[in-house]
């Protein structure tokens, strides 16, 4: 599990109509990660409209934002389509990124115990270092917090 200064870990996953992304081919840039639990469901449709919203102030600071989870790349396009958003949704169905990051933890839920996705942001800087970790995310004034960290590097 990356933790900051550390370099994060490179990858290369689909981001969609034959598009991958790979986290090293953004350099120079500033990247914002974050990684969710799943498609179209309360939390992760608010964080990721948040993030669609502020797009236009995070490519004025010259930071790149993508999400991940371990949906499919087909359901990232449908719930893309859905909620009109901007942000690119990256595919990690098989969880290596999710493991490298750390993020793919065991969760409780009335009382039922099941894996999945703990909802995290990292800010990466332009040279590849973790600058920022924002671990067991709530929603609520997180992308503009993102956004204030961003612009701060």
């Amino acid at each position: 599990m990356p933790d900051l200064s550390d370099t994060a870990p490179d990858f290369t996953l689909p981001a969609g109509q034959g598009h991958e992304i790979t986290l090293s081919a953004l350099r120079p840039a500033p990247v914002v990660l974050f990684f969710y639990p799943r498609d179209d469901t309360p939390g992760c449709t608010k964080e990721s409209i948040g993030f669609s919203e502020l797009m236009p102030a995070f490519e004025q600071a010259g930071v790149q934002v993508v999400g991940v989870s371990k949906d499919s790349i087909s359901s990232h396009e449908k719930f893309a389509t859905k909620r009109n958003l901007t942000v690119p949704l990256l595919s990690d169905e098989h969880g290596q990124v999710c493991e490298d990051y750390g993020v793919w933890k065991e969760k409780n839920m009335y009382g039922k115990t099941y894996m999945g996705i703990e909802r995290t942001t990292f800010l990466i800087d332009g040279n590849g270092r973790i600058a920022r970790v924002w671990r067991k995310v709530k929603v609520p004034g997180h992308m503009e917090e993102v956004l204030e960290a961003a612009r701060a590097l």
